[in-house]
């Protein structure tokens, strides 16, 4: 594996951030056209004319500079203040890339390693069975326990093949036991209690077999926390949140005078799921969730964003390495590593995932959306993405769960239309 790994960090610096590099100096990067970015806009105000949503933001960035950025609407229909740069979203598993590069800063620094077994940190990973299910002649399913044919490795986590899903209803017996735990309703635990409800459940799966997206990147986050020895919370905002400027990204919005900010969803659309509503983000919690528990503003993570698309740099402070953001935005679930895709596949089929972000690996028919572009979405409607073949990244912040999906196909489609893809 890390040979395999090595491998693809040389290839990517090669082909990838050189390759991007070159490309932008090789050629002019693709530039957007005023008629259609006027559609982009276009589409938005129709959606909130429809009540889709309140109100909206998207920003476009390229060279480093705003190509386009425009509020939309209002933060909440209740009190009709307009959108602003300042206003707090919730991010949900756009969490995930941040709580990724911390990791990955880590890894730099040689505390961790994507080859680590997770027991070296949380010891009862070593003693986690793989449920299977199996029909007895009568028609009857249940699980059987297996042993670990593996250990779940760091790199699992990070890549979604640890077996650890989100669970749900329908989806089988190991998805109603991780339902009906109540993994969710953990805001008044810390990381650690959480942890140690996973690891009283089985797997979903052998580690490193499918790809199986849920709590993989919360088991992250308390790693993370038994290595630095502080809360997920206290190491972001010092060696990332703090640094960046991203002064109003939390797990909760602490502060009333900022309460106002909040942007919500329609009243109507506040699902994420038939069990699980949008969160009240004025209630104060201990859950600092790695995987979906954040807040934050367009401004602070446009900061997040360009420091990616930078290379690991950021106002002249350095991050992470090139090589290092090179690796967490190649493909780890490619077909030599033979993983396969659960039936609820997020990234598409055009798309693989690296560690923290799904990336583009084909051109999906109809569109010429660019290869090696990596991003990420959260539940209640906001979307990034990161494109180094342009030198562009783009931010929509939005609250709307049940719409989130057909909007950010409709709104990518506009975009790359309106840069003459």
């Amino acid at each position: 594996m890390f040979g395999r790994r090595e491998m693809i960090v040389a290839l990517v610096l090669l082909f990838g951030v050189v390759g991007a590099t070159a490309g932008s100096e090789g050629r002019a990067a693709r530039s957007f056209w005023p008629e259609g970015l006027a559609k982009v806009s276009d589409y938005i105000r129709k959606e909130i004319a429809a009540g889709t949503f309140p109100g909206a933001i998207l920003l476009l960035q390229q060279h480093g500079k705003p190509a386009y950025y425009e509020n939309f609407g209002v933060r909440d229909v209740a009190t009709e203040i307009s959108m602003s740069a300042d206003t707090i979203f919730r991010l949900y598993s756009m969490s995930k890339p941040v709580t990724s590069v911390l990791a990955m800063m880590l890894v730099e620094e040689g505390k961790l390693s994507l080859d680590h077994p997770v027991s070296k940190y949380i010891p009862a990973f070593a003693g986690m069975k793989v449920g299977v299910e199996t029909k007895a002649e009568d028609g009857k399913v249940s699980l059987v326990l297996e042993p670990l044919n593996r250990p779940v490795t760091i790199e699992d986590l990070m890549r979604h093949t640890a077996g650890l899903p989100y669970g749900y209803y329908g989806g089988g017996l190991l998805n109603k036991l991780y339902a009906d735990a109540g993994l969710f309703n953990n805001k008044d635990s810390t990381n650690a209690e959480l942890v140690a409800k996973i690891t009283a459940l089985p797997l979903a799966e052998q580690p490193g077999t499918i790809w199986d997206y849920g709590h993989s990147t919360d088991v992250l986050g308390r790693i993370i926390e038994v290595i630095s020895e502080k809360t997920l919370f206290e190491f972001a905002k010092e060696r990332l949140l703090d640094p960046l400027g991203m002064t109003d990204t939390a797990y909760y919005v602490a502060d009333p005078a900022k309460w106002p900010r909040i942007a919500e969803p329609m009243p109507t659309d506040r699902a994420i799921s038939p069990m699980t509503q949008v969160r009240d983000i004025r209630k104060p919690l201990k859950w600092e969730s790695g995987g979906g528990g954040m807040v934050g503003t367009i401004s602070d993570y446009a900061r997040f964003s360009q420091m990616l698309l930078n290379g690991g740099s950021y106002d002249g402070r350095r991050y992470l390495k090139p090589e290092t953001i090179a690796l967490m935005a190649s493909d780890h679930i490619g077909p030599e590593t033979k993983i396969t895709r659960d039936q609820n596949y997020y990234p598409g089929s055009s798309s693989g995932f690296g560690l923290g972000f799904a990336v583009r690996t084909s051109v999906p028919p109809g569109t010429s959306w660019p290869l090696g572009e990596y991003r990420w979405d959260g539940v209640g409607g906001t979307f990034f993405f990161i494109d180094p073949e342009d030198d562009l990244f783009g931010i929509f912040m939005v609250q709307t769960p049940s719409q989130r999906g057909r909007i950010q196909l409709a709104l990518k489609t506009l975009i790359y239309q309106a840069m003459g893809r």
